[in-house]
C-alpha cells in the first residue's frame, strides 16, 4: 500500500511587497499620469483580487515615452562607453538578486504561477541576463559581428503574460548592452514587476529616458509598433500578433525580431529513462500551468513502452499539488486569466468531440480564480486540433511512433518550429534526430532548461531572430554600417 505524503500550508508572506493602489506611466524616469487618464485593473488570476489600477497609455503617451527614449539615446547612452553601460547592468543585476523575494512574491501575485517558480527560475534567470550581457557591453567589437556594430537606437519591445520580469529581462538586457534605448511595453494582465522593475532603474540611477514603461493593452501595443521614430520593434506573444506586426513593419526602415508560439513535440524512445523522462515530460508541460511558449505540448512516445510511459506518468500526476500559488508546496497554480481558460477549455472540449480520450488525475480545484487541471489526452489523432494548435495550458496530447524516421515527420507536422525534447541512452540517436528536427532549440535527456548564453528562437509560424547568447546580441545592432 502506497501511503501518500501529506504537506502542511506553507504560505509565503505577501507583506514583502508594497502594492500601491494604483501606478502611473515610467517616462523620462519618472512616474507621470496617462494624458488621456484612464487606467485598468489588473488582478490576482488565484483570487480575483484587485491589486491595483494602472495607467492606460495612448498614442500620445507612446510618443512622449519615444521621444524620452530618442533624448537619452542621443544625448547620454550612445555617449558612454560599453564598460560605463555595463555598469548599470551590473548594478541592475545586483538589484535584482537583492530584491529578489520581493520580485518573485509580486510575480505570483500577479500572473498566478506557483511562488518556487518565481522564486528558483524567473527571477534568479532575469537577473543572470543582466550579468551576462553586462559582461558583453565593452566586448561587442570582439563578437564577430563585425569590426565596429553600432546600436540602433531607440528599441520598442512588446512582452507577454506567462513570464514577465523574466520576458523583460531577455528584452531589455541585450537592448541596453549594445547602447540602444528602450520603449517596452509589458502585457496588460501582469504589469507589475515591469513598474516594480522602473523603481530598480530609478534606484541604480539610470540615465532618465534609458528605458521607459507604458502599460496598456493592444492598441498601446499598436502605437508603439506604428511609431516612425522606433528604429526596432521586438514581439514575444502570440503568432497571430506577430503577423499582424510583421505587416505592419513591412517595408519601413524598422528592423523586428518575433518569438512566436510552438506546439513542441516532446520524443520518448524505448532506450530512455523512463523515470527521468516522466519528470522531463511533467517539467515539459504543466510548468507554469503549460503557459509556455515552448512547452512539450505533444508527447510522442515509442509504441513498445507507451504502455509503460503513460502508466507512471499517471501515477505521477496525481502526486501535483494544485492549488494557492502563494504556497511554497503547490507544482502547479492559476490561468493567468479568464480568456485564456476560456481557450483552454474550449479546445480541450474540442479534442473529446475529435474522438481523444481525456484523462485528469483527482484534483480539487479552487472556487475563485481561473484554474483547469492537468490534462492528458491519448488517442490523439495528427489531424486533431489538440495536436495542431497551441493550447498554452497544461494540457499534454500523447501520440506514439515506431521509427525515428515516424517520429521527426509525426514532430515535424506542426506549422510552428521553437523546440522539441528527444530522451535516449543513445548520443547518437539524440544528434541524429536533433539534426532532423525543425526546431529553434532542442532538448536532451531534459526540458524547458534555459540560460542566457544559449540563443532562443523559432522557425516557421514560431518566429524569426534569435535572443540570448551572443547571437542575440545582433538583432539589437547595426553590423553592416547601414543605419
Amino acid at each position: 500500500m502506497t501511503r501518500k505524503f501529506e504537506y502542511a500550508p506553507a504560505p509565503e508572506s505577501r507583506s514583502v511587497v508594497d502594492i500601491a493602489s494604483s501606478y502611473g506611466l515610467f517616462i523620462g524616469g519618472e512616474f507621470v499620469d496617462p494624458s488621456g487618464g484612464k487606467s485598468f485593473k489588473t488582478i490576482n488570476p488565484a483570487t480575483e483580487e484587485q491589486l491595483a489600477d494602472v495607467a492606460e497609455a495612448d498614442a500620445a503617451d507612446v510618443d512622449k515615452a519615444v521621444r524620452a527614449a530618442r533624448r537619452a539615446y542621443e544625448r547620454t547612452w550612445s555617449r558612454l562607453s560599453g564598460a560605463e553601460r555595463g555598469k548599470y547592468l551590473f548594478r541592475i543585476a545586483r538589484l535584482l538578486q537583492e530584491r529578489a523575494r520581493e520580485f518573485a512574491v509580486l510575480e505570483t501575485l500577479d500572473n498566478g504561477k506557483p511562488i518556487k517558480e518565481s522564486r528558483d527560475v524567473d527571477i534568479p534567470t532575469a537577473a543572470a541576463h543582466f550579468f551576462y550581457h553586462a559582461g558583453w557591453a565593452d566586448k561587442l567589437e570582439y563578437a564577430g559581428l563585425g569590426p565596429s556594430p553600432r546600436a540602433l537606437g531607440v528599441v520598442g519591445q512588446v512582452i507577454p503574460w506567462n513570464f514577465p520580469l523574466l520576458m523583460l529581462a531577455w528584452k531589455i538586457a541585450p537592448a541596453l548592452a549594445t547602447g540602444n534605448t528602450v520603449v517596452l511595453k509589458p502585457a496588460e494582465t501582469t504589469p507589475l514587476t515591469a513598474l516594480l522593475f522602473a523603481d530598480v532603474c530609478q534606484q541604480a540611477d539610470l540615465p532618465a529616458g534609458v528605458v521607459n514603461i507604458v502599460t496598456g493593452a493592444g492598441a498601446t501595443g499598436q502605437a508603439l509598433v506604428e511609431h516612425p521614430d522606433v528604429d526596432k520593434i521586438a514581439f514575444t506573444g502570440s503568432t497571430d500578433v506577430g503577423k499582424s506586426i510583421a505587416r505592419t513593419v513591412a517595408g519601413t526602415r524598422k528592423r523586428l525580431t518575433l518569438e512566436l508560439g510552438g506546439k513542441a513535440a516532446n520524443i520518448i524512445f524505448d532506450d530512455a529513462p523512463v523515470d527521468q523522462a516522466v519528470e522531463g515530460i511533467v517539467n515539459g508541460i504543466f510548468f507554469n500551468q503549460g503557459q509556455v511558449c515552448c512547452a512539450g505540448s505533444r508527447l510522442l512516445v515509442q509504441e513498445s513502452v507507451a504502455e509503460d510511459v503513460i502508466h507512471r506518468l499517471q501515477r505521477r500526476l496525481g502526486t501535483l499539488r494544485v492549488g494557492d500559488p502563494m504556497d511554497k508546496n503547490t507544482d502547479v497554480g492559476a490561468i493567468n486569466s479568464a480568456a485564456q481558460l476560456a481557450r483552454i477549455t474550449a479546445l480541450t472540449a474540442a479534442g473529446e468531440a475529435e474522438g481523444a480520450t481525456r484523462w485528469s488525475p483527482p484534483c480539487e480545484l479552487p472556487e475563485h480564480g481561473f484554474w483547469f487541471p492537468p490534462t492528458v489526452f491519448t488517442g490523439v489523432a495528427q489531424t486533431h486540433r489538440i495536436a495542431q494548435e497551441e493550447i498554452f495550458g497544461p494540457v499534454l496530447s500523447v501520440l506514439t511512433f515506431r521509427t525515428p524516421d515516424e517520429a521527426v515527420a509525426k514532430a515535424n507536422n506542426t506549422p510552428y518550429g521553437l523546440s522539441a525534447g528527444i530522451w535516449s541512452e543513445k548520443g547518437s540517436r539524440i544528434l541524429a534526430m536533433a539534426d532532423r528536427l525543425r526546431a529553434g532549440v532542442v532538448w536532451a535527456n531534459t526540458f524547458n532548461r534555459f540560460d542566457p548564453t544559449s540563443p532562443f528562437g523559432g522557425y516557421k509560424e514560431s518566429g524569426y531572430g534569435r535572443e540570448g547568447g551572443r547571437h542575440g546580441l545582433a538583432a539589437y545592432l547595426d553590423t553592416e554600417g547601414t543605419h
